[in-house]
C-alpha cells in the first residue's frame, strides 16, 4: 500500500480497503496517526504564517 493512499485513508479522503482485517489496536494506531498528521499540518501552517506572512505585514 502506498503512502499517499494510506494518508488519504487516515484523513477520510478515500474509503479504506474492506478486505483488510481491523482490530481495536489497529484502530487505535490509525487514530493516533490521524491525530499526529493533523497536528503536524496545523503546526506547519502556523510556522509558515509566522515566517512568511507576519514579516510582510509588519513592513
Amino acid at each position: 500500500m502506498g503512502i499517499w493512499k494510506q494518508l488519504a485513508e487516515y484523513l477520510y479522503i478515500k474509503k479504506r480497503d474492506t478486505n483488510v482485517e481491523r482490530n481495536k489496536y489497529t484502530k487505535y494506531m490509525h487514530g493516533m496517526n490521524r491525530i499526529s498528521i493533523l497536528l503536524f499540518l496545523f503546526v506547519l501552517m502556523v510556522m509558515l504564517f509566522k515566517l512568511l506572512i507576519l514579516p510582510l505585514v509588519r513592513k
